[in-house]
C-alpha cells in the first residue's frame, strides 16, 4: 500500500475487537521505540501485548504487508502503519466538558499528545471552575461550548459530567460537529447516526475483571485436582495459561 489513506480504507470495516487490538499493539511498540527497540518478531510483539502470535498477525494483515519472514516487524514502520489505519497521522483536537476530580486527571494526563491526541478546550459549568489553569489550559464556561468547539476545530469530545446533563453536552457538541465522542456518563447518549460514542463505564470494567479473576481461580485450582487422580500438571497450566491470556484487554469495551 503506498498511502495512509489506502491503509485506513482497509480498515474500515474491521471488527472493533480487531481495533481495539491495534490500539494495544500500538501502545507497546510505542514503548518499545522509546526502550530503543528497532526490530521486533511477532512472538515478541504478540507476547508483549498479550494476545496470540496468530491472531496479532491475521490483525496486522489487514495493514497489508509488514513483516519480513525471519527477520520481524520495523518498530518504526509498524507504528506509523497502525496510526494511518486508526486515523491517527491525521491529529485529532480534543475538547473535555466537566473538570471534576475525573476530569481534571484526564485533562492532566500526558499521554494523549503521544498518542495523537491534542487537549485543546476544557469546559465546566461551576463558577468555582471556569476560569483555572490546568496545564496552560484556561477552563472556560461550557455555556459558549459550540461557539468554542467550532472555533478550536474539535474533532472529539470527551463528557465527565454528571449524568443529569450529559446528554446535554452531548447534544452541544454534536451541534458544534464533533462526530467522536467519549462518554464517562452512567446513561447510554442518544447521537444521530453519523456521530461515534464509546461510552467508559469503569464498574463494568471491574466486574468483568472480577468474572475473569473467578474463571481463573477456577482454572488454577484445576492442576491440584488433577494431581489426585495422577493426570498431568502440564496440560493443567496451558489452560491456566490460555484463560489468562486476556488481562491486557481494553478499558473501552468492544
Amino acid at each position: 500500500m503506498s498511502s495512509g489513506t489506502d491503509t485506513r480504507e482497509s480498515v474500515r470495516d474491521l471488527p472493533q475487537a480487531t481495533v481495539t487490538r491495534l490500539a494495544t499493539y500500538l501502545r507497546v511498540l510505542g514503548v518499545m521505540a522509546d526502550d530503543g527497540i528497532h526490530i521486533v518478531s511477532s512472538e515478541e510483539l504478540a507476547t508483549a501485548s498479550g494476545v496470540g502470535s496468530a491472531k496479532l498477525r491475521k490483525d496486522l494483515s489487514f495493514l497489508g504487508p509488514n513483516g519480513v519472514r525471519g527477520v520481524g516487524y520495523d518498530v518504526a514502520r509498524l507504528r506509523s502503519r497502525i496510526e494511518a489505519g486508526l486515523g491517527l497521522d491525521q491529529g485529532h483536537r480534543v475538547v473535555l466538558v466537566g473538570v471534576g476530580k475525573l476530569g481534571e486527571a484526564l485533562a492532566r494526563y500526558g499521554g494523549f499528545g503521544r498518542r495523537g491526541f491534542t487537549m485543546v478546550g476544557l469546559f465546566d459549568s461551576g463558577a468555582e471552575r471556569i476560569g483555572i489553569d490546568i496545564d496552560g489550559l484556561s477552563v472556560r464556561d461550557s455555556a459558549d461550548l459550540v461557539g468554542a468547539c467550532r472555533e478550536l476545530d474539535a474533532t472529539i469530545g470527551v463528557v465527565a459530567t454528571p449524568d443529569d446533563v450529559a446528554q446535554q453536552v452531548c447534544d452541544d457538541l454534536v451541534a458544534a460537529g464533533v462526530r467522536c465522542i467519549l462518554s464517562f456518563a452512567a446513561t447510554p447518549l442518544e447521537v444521530p447516526a453519523h456521530v461515534e460514542v464509546r461510552r467508559v463505564d469503569l464498574a463494568a470494567e471491574m466486574q468483568v475483571l472480577s468474572f475473569r479473576s473467578a474463571r481463573k481461580t477456577e482454572a488454577d485450582a484445576a492442576p491440584a485436582a488433577v494431581g489426585i487422580g495422577g493426570g498431568s500438571p502440564r496440560a493443567s497450566r496451558s489452560t491456566s495459561t490460555a484463560l489468562g491470556s486476556t488481562k491486557n484487554g481494553s478499558v473501552i469495551a468492544p
